[in-house]
């Protein structure tokens, strides 16, 4: 086996055993629910790691910054009114004879 896939076949034991962790605490939750006594069909308790990831990546992401909601407020005065006017001292970028000016509040 080279050098390469004894690399990639540790990085994939390694994202194995973290699956393993991830999957515990959820395995073991879905075992102390209790189970009916009829033996007939056995019932799946296995979670997918991509639910789980994304639950994850959603937590992360509420996490990050909370949903906008509504029109801007300012911290300050708590005002919604906000008049923003072109800076015609201050150009920012020109391209093809037409200028992009800076903003500013007044």
């Amino acid at each position: 086996m080279s050098e390469f896939e004894q690399k990639v076949l540790k990085l994939l034991e390694d994202i194995n055993g973290k699956l393993d962790k991830l999957l515990k605490p959820e395995l073991s939750s879905l075992s102390s629910v209790p189970t009916p006594s009829v033996a007939s069909a056995p019932v799946a308790t296995t979670v997918k790691p991509s639910t789980i990831v994304e639950k994850q990546e959603e937590e992360a992401r509420m996490e990050e910054k909370p949903p906008v909601e509504g029109r801007r407020i300012c911290p300050e005065c708590g005002g919604t009114a906000f008049a923003t006017h072109e800076d015609r001292d201050q150009v920012l970028h020109q391209m093809g004879g037409v200028k992009i000016y800076a903003k500013c509040n007044l």
